[in-house]
């Protein structure tokens, strides 16, 4: 399918799925090391290279191990205050108007802090945010930690809210290792107590982890890609008004899906909610308005397109309706 240039450049972006350990650029690691006094030895270039991967990316798990460095920069509360605020003037730069910082509060304490103190590190950083912007909390899959995510669960329900704080719950990590149906106990509980959530789901794992975590009560779906690979999927997908948080180059360099017939087109017309995103901009060297070209590029994105996903965007936002009506003005 030949690419189809936007009719008009777009007014703004929303990106509601952006780790915040993705997004920390070269130039954002080495303000982090100054405002920490930390000395990596290492220069741009290098920062750059242990920071992002290349096409030669093979699967999910090599993508991961790229957070180490970014991660061991988030360990202080002042780590982590400048890097909300650093990663959020970097989104206004790149033309967001909203965009809604996903991390897990329970890798951020190798030097002692706990969750606690680490939400209310980022929630000074978002206060000092000039465009809207809110926070998710991520439970991690893994071995042993079913404690940890408990807290964050319980921490997510104390700060809930819809305005410049914390907004919903996630489940991301190794899905290929971890199957979603793990979890099918604590979704319940975050369901019980009115807790929005959205799981990484359908991206190392089939459609039937989409299918689950649905089931389960998710609003959104990081990825969901492989839930094009059936036809119950994408029928309950659009039944439940569920919307896919869709990641192109973060999709192509995991080798999540067949790129030269990337569903994003599919799922439109065929009623699933589906929006462009981030993912990780700084490991994967793009930005959300780069992500809409490539978007352009893979779909054949015209103008009514990209206001579409725009105003999925917007209304699958896990904010206020107050933010959202401002936003479609913007937009």
């Amino acid at each position: 399918m030949e690419p189809v240039q936007m009719s008009k450049e777009p007014k703004g972006f929303i990106d509601l799925h952006l780790h915040l350990d993705g997004a920390i650029t070269p130039q954002i690691a080495k303000r982090l090391c100054e405002v920490q006094k930390i000395s990596l030895g290492l220069t741009e270039g290098q920062l750059e290279s242990r920071m992002a991967v290349g096409e030669d990316c093979k699967n999910l798990n090599d993508f991961l191990r790229c957070f180490e460095l970014p991660l061991s920069l988030l360990q202080t509360e002042t780590g982590i205050e400048t890097a909300v605020y650093e990663v959020l003037c970097e989104q206004k730069r790149q033309g967001a108007v909203y965009a809604e910082v996903r991390f897990a509060p329970q890798l951020h304490g190798e030097k002692g802090l706990t969750q606690r103190q680490v939400i209310n590190a980022a929630l000074k950083g978002l206060e000092k945010s000039d465009i809207p912007s809110n926070l998710i909390l991520c439970m991690m899959r893994g071995k042993e930690n079913d404690r940890q995510n408990s807290e964050t669960l319980d921490l997510c329900e104390k700060y809930l809210t819809k305005e410049q704080g914390v907004v919903a719950l996630d489940l991301a990590g190794a899905e290929g290792l971890f199957p979603t149906g793990d979890y099918t106990e604590i979704f319940a509980e975050a369901k019980r107590r009115k807790i929005p959530f959205t799981v990484h789901a359908g991206e190392a794992g089939g459609a039937e982890d989409v299918i689950l975590a649905v089931k389960a009560g998710a609003s959104r779906i990081g990825h969901g890609v492989r839930a094009a690979q059936s036809e119950k999927a994408v029928k309950l997908l659009r039944d439940s008004g569920v919307t896919l948080e869709m990641c192109p180059t973060s999709n192509r360099l995991t080798g999540a899906c067949d790129m030269k017939n990337y569903p994003l087109r599919f799922f439109a017309e065929t009623g699933v909610g589906v929006t462009v995103n981030t993912d990780d901009p700084a490991i994967e060297r793009t930005s959300i308005k780069r992500e809409f070209e490539y978007a352009s590029e893979l779909c054949a994105l015209d103008g009514s397109f990209r206001a579409e996903l725009l105003k999925n965007a917007v209304r699958a936002a896990f904010c206020s309706d107050g933010i959202k009506g401002e936003l479609l003005k913007k937009l």
